[in-house]
């Protein structure tokens, strides 16, 4: 049976859009109700153990501390479960979730769709080979006509600094990045000073199952290694406004954009 996540008693108020605009981040508590997270993860489980693709393993990224190859130890250790959007309902429906939609109309202003190109997964931490993320932007591999698109993150169990949760640095989708900040992937290189003061600011958000987060993709975020007994889960989708277009012949144009919805009247 499929168990539809509970929709926001209120719209968002007036302060959490204002906060999403300063910080580049919003944090929903309990958005998501255990039934839905745990149908979730008892899939994901599933398809780890029987490795449904599409997937993403940790050999494949080439992050520091990665195994060097499928064949090394921990290299078909999952990264992503991709295309988490055609794997079960239950991930549509969260996908396509009306509360959430409504949410995303309020801070894009505008329709809202679905982007099937980016994201769509449902990433995993494992233990020992489940490797840290520096800091970097979602924008930096994605291709559309404006840099404001919004990445909703669920969490499907407890995530925190000890099982490589989420970090980031408030407010830095709207700072000016150097060039010379950057290596080669666009990630912030360790050895500038200026980001170091960046590094110093960057916060680890505590979540719990159902927790929701609304991120720029513009803002700086990272996560650390798993260090803890069991494997981290959380379902990432993202989305964008009418007036952000996926630039064609590239890859965020390559899969479908679905649209959702419109703001309230």
């Amino acid at each position: 049976m499929n168990h539809k996540p509970a929709a926001m008693q209120t719209a968002l108020s007036a302060k959490e859009m204002e906060q999403f605009e300063q910080d580049g981040y919003l944090l929903l508590r309990n958005m998501v109700p255990p039934t839905a997270c745990e149908e979730m993860l008892s899939i994901t489980e599933a398809h780890l153990r029987s490795a449904v693709p599409p997937l993403e393993y940790e050999a494949d990224v080439g992050y520091p501390g990665a195994p060097a190859s499928l064949a090394a130890p921990g290299g078909k250790t999952v990264r992503r479960l991709r295309d988490a959007y055609h794997r079960a309902a239950c991930f549509r429906q969260w996908a396509r979730d009306a509360s959430l939609v409504a949410g995303l109309a309020q801070l894009f202003g505008e329709d809202v769709y679905l982007s099937l190109a980016h994201h769509n997964c449902v990433m995993t931490k494992h233990p020992d080979f489940g490797t840290a993320t520096g800091w970097h932007r979602d924008i930096r591999y994605w291709s559309f006509t404006r840099p404001d698109l919004i990445s909703v993150w669920l969490a499907l169990g407890t995530e925190n600094a000890a099982n490589g949760g989420l970090k980031f640095i408030p407010g830095s989708h709207r700072m000016q990045i150097e060039p010379a900040q950057l290596d080669a992937l666009d990630f912030l290189r360790p050895d500038s000073p200026d980001n170091q003061a960046l590094f110093e600011q960057g916060i680890t958000l505590a979540l719990q199952q159902g927790d929701v987060v609304f991120f720029h993709s513009g803002l700086f975020h990272a996560a650390g290694k798993n260090t803890a007994a069991s494997m981290k889960a959380s379902v990432v989708f993202a989305y964008h406004g009418k007036s952000t277009v996926p630039i064609a012949g590239t890859k965020s144009a390559a899969a479908e954009d679905i649209f959702l919805g419109r703001p309230a009247q």
